[in-house]
């Protein structure tokens, strides 16, 4: 019997021994200047309400962690923003061009039901699509003068965000929309920040699979389009009948994304100034009939239904243009009647873009017996 509990023992022993090896540690993160690069004069550090601490000095330039490559795990910190603007952090960071970015909007910080007061968002080809997402923003309990507590659980393609409250997130990202897999970790914006613990692989169970798109299996949605390439489009000129798609015009297919969104951002990157494209769809209908389309774009678009317009809005940021949610690309922002005709109909939509992400989503309230034809 002692044999048996012996080897037992050493066989319990030799278990916890690997797990140990094999469980995710934590690295506390030194708050030291060799550890970080930064533009000269943009962060300091110093000892502050008696810990080690990063001061960052700039709205607009990043601080970005040496030596330590993150794609899946923990990363908690402290943070003490410092104005009502901006701060943040970049994981999976490539460069300014492509990474991922969780932020807080401090103005926001502790008001009941302020919606955009936290943000995730990828950065694309250097854009921020947060105008894309506003299903990756929300409320959240923060604020100036006092440390907040901030945990991101990041596994694969779905990331959790805890503020200032260990139980309950703050935000549940379902898909990670940025394209890079791992990368340094990175922070912005005029703030404190303090007890940074990084802890790589230790996921705490989240799936890395991303989540179900509620949409997926909604037929309302337009999802398969042809796009022409990008085209100067100069202040103030509008799109007409005389700027139609000519032949000759080449095309390439585009799938809408979850939740029905045309990424166009995802295709043609950053507009330096306004340019335009044209959306392309056919839609065959058993007989003439009128649908309603609810119809989210940023930031300009003009709609044809066989050649003659049907609609035409604009988003923009400013507070005369803009439309809810806060200028976000959402079927929350318009709505247009679709007249189609018996057979086919050619829908064309132009979109003008200059300032941040481009996107359209078109939804009918019904499609049943209506067929999208691919090109």
């Amino acid at each position: 019997m002692n044999k048996v509990m012996l080897a037992t023992g050493c066989l319990l022993f030799h278990l916890f021994l690997s797990a140990q090896k094999t469980m995710p540690r934590a690295v506390q993160v030194p708050l030291v200047a060799e550890k970080w690069g930064f533009p000269a004069g943009t962060c300091e550090f110093l000892s502050y309400k008696s810990v080690p601490a990063m001061r960052l000095l700039s709205n607009k330039d990043t601080t970005v962690l040496k030596d330590l490559r993150f794609s899946n795990g923990v990363i908690e910190y402290d943070i003490e923003p410092e104005d009502d603007d901006f701060t943040g952090v970049f994981f999976r960071r490539q460069d300014s061009k492509e990474s991922e970015y969780f932020y807080l909007r401090v103005f926001g910080g502790g008001i009941p039901g302020m919606m955009p007061a936290v943000q995730y968002a990828p950065i694309l080809h250097g854009v921020n699509l947060w105008n894309l997402l506003p299903y990756c923003q929300g409320a959240a309990s923060f604020g100036r003068g006092r440390w907040n507590h901030i945990k991101l659980v990041i596994s694969g393609e779905q990331m959790l965000v805890y503020i200032n409250d260990p139980i309950h997130p703050t935000l549940e990202i379902a898909h990670l929309e940025g394209v890079t897999r791992e990368g340094s970790i990175g922070f912005d914006g005029k703030a404190v920040i303090a007890n940074l613990v990084v802890t790589p692989d230790k996921t705490e169970g989240l799936s890395p699979v991303a989540g179900f798109d509620p949409y997926y299996s909604d037929p309302r949605y337009v999802r398969h389009w042809s796009v022409s390439q990008p085209i100067p489009l100069p202040k103030g000129r509008e799109l007409t009948h005389d700027d139609l798609p000519k032949a000759g015009v080449v095309w390439s297919g585009i799938e809408a994304e979850r939740l029905g969104l045309v990424n166009l951002t995802r295709m043609f990157g950053n507009s330096e100034s306004r340019r335009y494209i044209w959306l392309k769809c056919r839609l065959k209908a058993p007989e003439a009939q009128v649908r309603q389309v609810a119809f989210g774009f940023t930031n300009e678009v003009w709609v044809f239904v066989n050649g003659k317009m049907a609609f035409v809005d604009k988003n923009m940021y400013d507070e005369l243009m803009r439309k809810q949610p806060r200028a976000r690309c959402s079927v929350e922002n318009a709505s247009f009647t679709l007249p189609l005709q018996a057979g086919d109909n050619e829908i064309l939509i132009g979109v003008a873009n200059d300032f941040y992400g481009w996107a359209i989503i078109a939804r009918l309230d019904s499609m049943e017996g209506i067929e999208a034809l691919r090109e």
